[in-house]
């Protein structure tokens, strides 16, 4: 009997050590291609691994839209929850945001953990956020997410007793507790967030009428390790969604040139409206710059809609006219496959050489581009050169008579 708890024990201590196992669930509309739902799923896959899940099975239903109720099928859920049940799962994480009807559903029907793709985010965001300027961002988020959501969390208890001099009165219910809490936070966080930007924005003063140039793009494309180059900093950069949370600022010169260079958090596919607007203030410093390096990863199979994403994230907090410096990067991962001599299929992405697709780009771009490899440090001399010629020129347009500096 000794043996067998100890056993047990050893086991649960196992489980414990293990990675969290996660189930990911996406519908494909009519609209969608399955290639494409793939390459969500891919990325949703890559969010749950930067959250410490690891991904197990997926699941994937076509429909014209989601349930109301439950986002999928009735089929489809039961399908879910006995997978959940005899594989141990621990999480089950859904390709969009989860009404709070639809959370309270499902809950009801899975063994497990339920959670959207914007509370997946806002962990990451959570759990990566390091200056206390970013941790109340991330707070002030999460805490309007949950607000909606607090409805069904405590139904399992009764209304606390009334006060004093009461005979045993209603009372409170403890969700109206909590939403007074939670709304309370959410006044906190946002009186002390408006403190920070107050100094935020005399820091951004007090530059002088230094060129600012902030580097912009969909997150793990590359920024940070480009900033490190361009700048000769050791700003943190890692394989993984949102590596970087706050702004880094940092001087540059390039042939006795002066000018400011910032690295800002990456965008994302469906990036959740509570963190673009509590992080709006951390973006005044693409607002205010004089020219953005938008980044993109030549590489993803899917680089032309993230190019689109962060255009409207752009225009979203109001910095769709500044002038834009595309820099295609991560090239040493291209990946061509020529089309045989006999396929009549039609050409895909892949079938297009890398060279094929820069001729393409420089043509149709409206907007200077470059192609390059940070991790390789290839076209990077070529990258300040560039960079030097658009800085020079937004500085001598600023001040025509000091020219002398180059």
């Amino acid at each position: 009997m000794t043996e067998n708890k100890n056993e047990n024990k050893e086991q649960t201590v196992q489980r414990a050590d293990e990675p969290a196992r996660a189930v990911l669930v996406a519908i494909i509309t009519d609209k969608d291609k399955i290639e494409q739902c793939n390459e969500y799923l891919d990325e949703l896959e890559f969010l749950a691994l930067t959250a410490d899940y690891v991904t197990v099975k997926r699941f994937t239903q076509r429909m014209a839209t989601p349930n109301s109720r439950i986002y999928i099928g009735p089929g489809k859920l039961e399908e879910v929850a006995l997978y959940c049940k005899e594989n141990e799962v621990d999480t089950v994480i859904f390709d969009d945001e989860l009404s709070p009807v639809q959370i309270r559903n499902i809950e009801k029907e899975l063994p497990c953990r339920v959670i959207d793709r914007t509370r997946l985010i806002l962990d990451i965001f959570m759990s990566r956020a390091r200056t206390a300027y970013a941790k109340a961002q991330v707070q002030l988020a999460n805490y309007e997410y949950m607000l909606p959501r607090l409805a069904g969390m405590w139904t399992h208890l009764e209304r606390q007793r009334g006060g004093t001099g009461t005979r045993g009165g209603a009372g409170e219910r403890e969700i109206e507790t909590d939403r007074r809490i939670v709304r309370n936070k959410i006044s906190q966080l946002k009186a002390e967030l408006k403190k920070i930007d107050c100094q935020m924005a005399v820091q951004r003063s007090n530059r002088g009428s230094m060129v600012r140039v902030a580097l912009v793009g969909y997150t793990n494309v590359g920024k940070s390790t480009i900033m490190n180059l361009v700048s000769k900093s050791e700003v943190f950069a890692e394989n993984k969604l949102f590596a970087t949370l706050d702004t880094t600022v940092r001087k540059v010169v390039l042939d006795n040139l002066p000018f400011l260079l910032s690295d800002t958090v990456g965008f994302i596919r469906k990036l959740p409206h509570q963190l673009i607007e509590s992080f709006k203030s951390t973006l005044d410093e693409v607002r205010e710059a004089d020219l953005l390096l938008h980044v993109v990863d030549i590489s993803h199979p899917n680089f032309e809609e993230q190019l689109a994403v962060v255009k409207q994230t752009l225009a979203d907090i109001g910095a769709a006219d500044k002038p834009v410096f595309l820099i295609f990067n991560k090239i040493d991962a291209y990946h061509y496959v020529p089309k045989e001599e006999d396929d009549l299929t039609p050409a895909t992405r892949e079938n297009i050489s890398l060279d094929e697709l820069k001729q393409s780009w420089i043509a149709k771009a409206n907007t200077p581009c470059i192609f390059i490899s940070a991790r390789d440090k290839v076209g990077i001399d070529k990258l300040r050169s560039d960079l030097y010629g658009m800085v020079r020129e937004i500085h001598s347009g600023r001040y025509p008579f000091n020219n002398f500096l180059y």
